[in-house]
């Protein structure tokens, strides 16, 4: 399904901008030199109508740059690129590329050669994370094929051609090094906390204001200090001071980015059933270094390996979806993207879907976890060019129940990540009731990249045609409704 197309004079809160240029018109039977062409931000409305080839309305608003400037004449045919394509910029930075633009997993460093802004970390060095003893061992980086070259076995590392030049690994997101702690005086914050919570009553105000904003590097800082200055814990703290949503939010803060993810994979996991959902917002879209991170923490955590955990609580297509998404053997968002390798996942999407009886559901499932963000979305605006259907719509008429939610995603996630989250938010408060554990989990893994949090915002208010901040408080109250609007602003 298509998003809604904006009013005139551009997204509300944003401006006008300039339409989003479409393909250049290629000769008969070939793709422009360009490739595929770089997404612009929101902005200006496409042009209505059915797609009628290449500079027509694409099936999803493009990923990239709120506030971005408008172009005057589109983009002018490129000769072929050598090379790999730039990965993205920061938000809100403008995009060079002749591919579309590689999207970061949220937080990610600034590309290689600019220096990442203070509180984040440095590019990591190909080959491993760094390492202390006592932390996590050394993960090695697994060599990658061009994308569109020959695939592996399922489950074996995909191997590197000879002669094939190797693409950059996306570093983790902050957060998750466990090495990586900030060097900051946090002690400031850590009296202020014990004030708060010490006597007689809690001062809830505080707790929001101090806690509310930390990066995920002052974090482990923030509960060292607080240990060391008062000798008590911060965690056990707060859950002996508040209670409700409002503990269940503070604590989601206080276990950082990578220790929520596997608090919320354990809990998905635990007891009878499984929740799907919890699993999907946790891993799906996720850098190969983010899912061996998570891995490897879940691991050291309870003990037991996150892929056995899988098998023994999921069976069948399900389970095996899950198993290529653990592989974290995606295509990096380095690797370029090829028209005829886009071309040739295009044809087998439509092989394994609409064009016979019955579903190839393994064969769709394996494309879709492989390729990389900029990959899935020049595959989805191929599709639609060729077909004249969206991929989404493809997937929700051809699957059902989770692995219709997790393929959503996944389309999502190459899509427009901000969308995604603005759509998924909105999910928790509509209809009767509001489904605020799940409304906290998504609010806090969105606030930690406060760049992304404000794409999120303004994503939320073209879809919705509402204000993100005014609606949480429409849902929410107190305390619990204080911390949330926090986090957002």
């Amino acid at each position: 399904m298509s998003y809604p197309p904006p009013q005139a004079g551009g997204y509300p809160g944003y401006g006008g901008h300039s339409p989003q240029p479409g393909y250049q018109q290629p000769p008969p039977g070939q793709y422009p030199p360009q490739g595929y062409p770089p997404q612009q931000g929101y902005g200006a409305p496409p042009p209505q109508g059915p797609p009628q080839g290449y500079g027509q309305p694409q099936a999803y608003p493009p990923q990239g740059q709120y506030g971005q400037p408008p172009q005057q004449h589109g983009y002018p045919p490129q000769p072929p690129q050598q090379g790999y394509p730039q990965q993205q910029q920061p938000y809100g930075a403008p995009s060079h590329s002749p591919y579309p633009p590689q999207q970061q997993p949220y937080g990610a460093p600034p590309p290689q050669g600019q220096f990442p802004p203070q509180g984040q970390y440095p590019p990591q060095q190909h080959g491993q994370y760094p390492s202390q003893q006592g932390q996590y061992p050394p993960q090695q980086h697994q060599q990658q094929p061009p994308y569109g070259g020959p695939s592996a076995p399922y489950g074996a590392p995909p191997a590197q051609p000879y002669g094939a030049p190797p693409t950059m690994p996306t570093p983790p997101s902050p957060g998750y090094d466990p090495n990586q702690i900030a060097h900051v005086d946090m002690s400031g914050a850590a009296d202020a906390l014990r004030k708060a919570m010490k006597g007689f009553g809690t001062d809830e105000s505080t707790l929001v204001r101090v806690l509310a904003h930390m990066t995920p590097q002052e974090i482990p800082a923030l509960k060292q200090t607080y240990n060391q200055r008062h000798h008590r814990s911060l965690e056990s703290d707060i859950e002996s001071e508040c209670s409700g949503y409002f503990e269940f939010a503070l604590l989601a803060i206080l276990r950082g980015p990578l220790q929520q993810d596997v608090w919320c994979l354990n809990n998905a996991l635990k007891g009878a059933g499984t929740k799907e959902a919890l699993l999907d917002d946790v891993l799906i879209g996720r850098s190969n270094a983010d899912i061996r991170a998570i891995k490897a923490a879940y691991q050291q955590k309870y003990r037991r390996s996150l892929e056995a955990d899988v098998k023994a609580d999921l069976s069948a297509k399900t389970e095996r979806m899950y198993l290529m998404i653990l592989a974290a053997s995606r295509q990096e968002e380095s690797a370029p993207v090829l028209p005829q390798a886009v071309d040739a996942d295009v044809t087998e999407l439509h092989r394994a879907t609409e064009a016979k009886t019955g579903t190839e559901q393994l064969t769709v499932c394996s494309i879709l976890t492989s390729r990389s963000d900029g990959q899935i979305r020049a595959i989805a605006q191929a599709y639609e060019h060729k077909y004249r259907r969206a991929l989404e719509s493809v997937i929700r008429s051809e699957f059902a129940g989770h692995m219709e939610d997790a393929l959503v995603r996944m389309v999502r996630s190459g899509a427009d990540k901000a969308m995604r989250d603005a759509i998924a938010l909105e999910d928790c408060m509509k209809g009767p009731g509001t489904k605020d554990e799940r409304l906290t989990q998504r609010v806090t893994a969105v606030h930690w990249d406060r760049q992304h949090a404000a794409q999120v915002k303004g994503a939320y208010k073209h879809r919705f045609k509402k204000d993100l901040i005014s609606r949480i408080k429409g849902e929410t109250s107190g305390d619990y409704e204080r911390i949330l609007v926090a986090m957002l602003e």
